[in-house]
């Protein structure tokens, strides 16, 4: 019990009824000056909203990227072909001259001869063409693909299915569209079972796939990927081939441009997900030898997943800096505000000294105002960073991701400021004299 004694923070803690009364005390101070205890209680409220937001708005924006790259396959290597810049091409001189670039068949073969630990290599070609229902058109993709695509890319099939080996082996003239394609050209039907038309050539759709979304780098024949969905559809690519031929020609006014392109993209799919990265290089270093010019690009969506991690680090680092600051700012309107307190009761400090109280008793009655203060500011700042998140993501339709950890993060450093910047006024009342603390008028 002499423990006890000798720390008034533990008796207060031993005895519910000194608890209840200095929690009185203290709430009763606060009551009594409602405005200034609000305003000061406000840096508080901002700092910790701040926090929780942030936090909420940082990490959706890491989930949705890393979501974006994770169904690329974390053991995919993409190679796309690029158009090299005008003058690196073998059109240069003219542009009725045919341009060649991009992933050969001679780079697929080598890649699977020489490339231990490739399990499957899927390459895919595409034609910008504008895609019909009735009278209604859309500018999109057709894509040339193998039946494997949708595993090797990570992509739903919503309605339907998709076409198999045997309807590739005989070139038959069967697609599958994105929800892009589906929205945009049957609003009002179901576009399994009906047929669309590319230039002369008709296809029945028998399926209906999820759309990529935002793509990851640029397009990989050369245009930009848009924001929104790309429209696309997808047949077999012994079809694209049977119908399209090696060259692709785009018809513009006075001129025109033939392109041959043996693939525009090729996946590659590695056995153990720790060998992607050296596969990669790999296969840099043999795309580097076998092409003169930068006319292909390769994803490695582990490597990109690595680089979100960091920059998520040093997003949450920065944030973390502001939110801190606004804490800061909101401690320091505390710390004053308790020190014109302390003025302010001089007198009153005064008289419990001269009935017995303990400097500790002091200090403790002070920090209690003090942790008061900043845990209604928390919990209010708690309340208001979880409606903003809420907020931005119904008027703005950005994703927001809060976990369960950030508002007790936030509450918790509120409380720990209280005490942090409340700790020099609660012993500046505690030090005083308690004979001049009484004269004081």
């Amino acid at each position: 019990m002499s423990f006890l004694a000798s720390h008034p923070v533990l008796r207060l803690l031993a005895s519910p009824q000194h608890l209840w009364r200095t929690l009185s005390l203290g709430i009763k101070t606060i009551w009594l000056h409602k405005l200034r205890s609000f305003l000061t209680a406000l840096g508080v409220v901002f700092g910790v909203a701040s926090v929780v937001a942030m936090l909420a708005i940082g990490e959706g924006a890491s989930h949705e990227a890393q979501e974006q790259i994770r169904k690329l396959g974390s053991q995919n290597i993409i190679l796309h072909s690029v158009k090299p810049p005008d003058g690196q091409g073998s059109s240069g001189e003219s542009r009725s001259m045919i341009s060649e670039y991009g992933i050969t068949l001679r780079d697929i073969e080598q890649i699977r001869q020489t490339v231990p630990g490739i399990r499957i290599v899927v390459p895919s070609r595409y034609i910008s063409e504008n895609i019909w229902n009735l009278d209604r058109s859309v500018d999109g993709h057709v894509m040339g693909v193998l039946p494997v695509y949708p595993e090797m890319r990570n992509r739903r099939i919503l309605q339907g299915r998709f076409f198999n080996d045997m309807e590739m082996k005989d070139n038959l003239a069967v697609c599958v569209i994105n929800e892009s394609v589906a929205a945009r050209l049957f609003q009002l039907s179901t576009p399994v079972g009906k047929s669309v038309r590319v230039k002369g050539f008709y296809y029945k759709v028998i399926g209906i796939i999820q759309d990529e979304g935002a793509a990851v780098g640029t397009d990989a024949s050369g245009g930009d990927h848009s924001a929104q969905a790309q429209a696309q559809i997808m047949i077999p690519f012994t079809t694209l081939m049977d119908q399209y031929g090696e060259v692709f020609y785009r018809f513009r006014t006075g001129s025109f441009e033939a392109e041959k392109v043996q693939f525009h993209e090729a996946v590659m799919r590695v056995d153990d997900v720790n060998m992607v990265e050296s596969r990669a290089e790999a296969i840099r270093h043999l795309m580097t030898s076998n092409h003169k010019k930068e006319d292909w690009r390769i994803i490695v969506p582990v490597e990109l997943l690595k680089q979100a991690e960091r920059t998520k680090q040093i997003f949450s680092i920065v944030l973390g800096s502001i939110a801190a600051i606004s804490l800061l700012v909101g401690g320091i309107g505390i710390m004053n505000i308790m020190l014109a307190s302390v003025t302010e009761r001089t007198r009153e400090i005064g008289i419990r000294r001269a009935l017995g109280a303990r400097q500790n008793d002091i200090v403790v009655q002070f920090l209690i105002e003090t942790v008061l203060l900043a845990g209604v500011g928390g919990v209010l700042g708690v309340a208001l960073g979880l409606s903003i998140p809420l907020a931005v993501t119904k008027f703005a339709g950005v994703t927001t991701v809060i976990k369960m950890w950030s508002p007790i993060l936030a509450f918790s450093i509120s409380v720990l400021t209280g005490i942090a910047f409340g700790i020099y006024p609660a012993r500046r009342a505690a030090m005083m004299n308690p004979v001049e603390a009484l004269r004081h008028n």
